[in-house]
């Protein structure tokens, strides 16, 4: 991944996130929009955030990177976008909708940072031909999602059109999956039969009980591409119901500057007498090293 620097054309970030999204990798994207002086960011600076809280691009300085992070990751979690203000402790008593995070930086300018979480539209597996299966591809591809007919790309959802034939064969692939959604498009019957079929093969109920089927949400006698309709409907559901996108981040409160900060492998730590400390920067790291008892005192 590349590592814009200040100054660095900003247009590079957005090329990354180009990349990232056509991977299907969510991130983050953080723009500066307002800036008081002094600070070392400027309005329109860029940065990408990752699952991982790596942050690649310019948004500031060492005050500033952490509370970006920590937000940004936050966003991925919810799938909300937030504006985050970086300022002097006591110089902003917030607004609705905005994040304060106040740094003791000396710099004592403020930023304001635009955090919009990128989520990758969810992958649905199809299998089978039939006219139904067919059409849920195209009204899927139609609404962004991601479509795929192989069982083994890591899809969150699956379907099973295939109209009886290899019904059982696909119906166990896709129970093999960690798929949130597996629908058999089939009569109440027919799923009956399948079901019996994959008990017979050793399938224990709790792993029968994922199978969704008919797939789809119930509107009586349907053609085959309503049944594609019904069918998307569901999923499009069950997408908007599965909560949380992710984990929130593990926080911890910088002992000297009293930022709160997101622990990952890159963040500074130090140990002292047993305990783990976290800090927003080298540098509040090395004030800790020098005079541990200085801020675990004031803490």
């Amino acid at each position: 991944m590349s590592d814009p620097r200040p100054g660095a054309d900003r247009g590079t970030v957005l090329v990354e996130a180009g990349r990232l999204a056509a991977e299907g990798t969510p991130f983050a994207l953080a723009t500066v929009v307002s800036v008081r002086r002094p600070a070392s960011a400027r309005r329109g600076d860029r940065g990408i955030v990752t699952a991982d809280g790596r942050l690649v691009g310019w948004v500031g300085g060492a005050c500033s990177e952490p509370a970006v992070v920590r937000e940004a990751l936050h966003a991925l979690a919810e799938g909300t976008t937030r504006l985050l203000r970086i300022c002097p402790p006591g110089s902003s008593e917030g607004e609705e909708g905005v994040v304060v995070a106040e740094s003791s930086c000396a710099s004592e300018g403020t930023v304001e940072v635009l955090i919009e979480p990128q989520l990758p539209q969810p992958l649905l597996a199809v299998v089978g031909d039939s006219p139904a299966a067919v059409t849920l591809r195209e009204l899927a591809a139609a609404i962004g999602w991601r479509v795929t007919a192989d069982l083994g790309a890591g899809a969150e959802a699956i379907v099973v059109a295939t109209m009886g034939r290899g019904d059982t064969e696909a119906l166990d692939a896709a129970l093999a999956t960690p798929a949130g959604y597996v629908g058999l498009v089939a009569s109440a019957r027919r799923a009956g039969v399948e079901l019996a079929a994959l008990r017979d093969r050793g399938l224990d109920e709790a792993t029968l009980a994922r199978v969704r089927s008919p797939a789809g949400l119930d509107l009586g006698p349907l053609t085959q591409p309503e049944i594609a309709v019904a069918v998307l409907a569901e999923l499009v559901a069950w997408h908007h119901d599965r909560g949380p996108l992710g984990e929130l981040p593990v926080e911890a409160v910088d002992p000297v500057c009293g930022m709160t900060v997101a622990v990952g492998a890159d963040t500074p730590s130090a140990e002292h007498e047993g305990s783990t400390y976290w800090f927003c920067c080298p540098g509040c790291r090395g004030r800790f090293a020098r005079n541990p008892a200085k801020y675990l005192a004031s803490a």
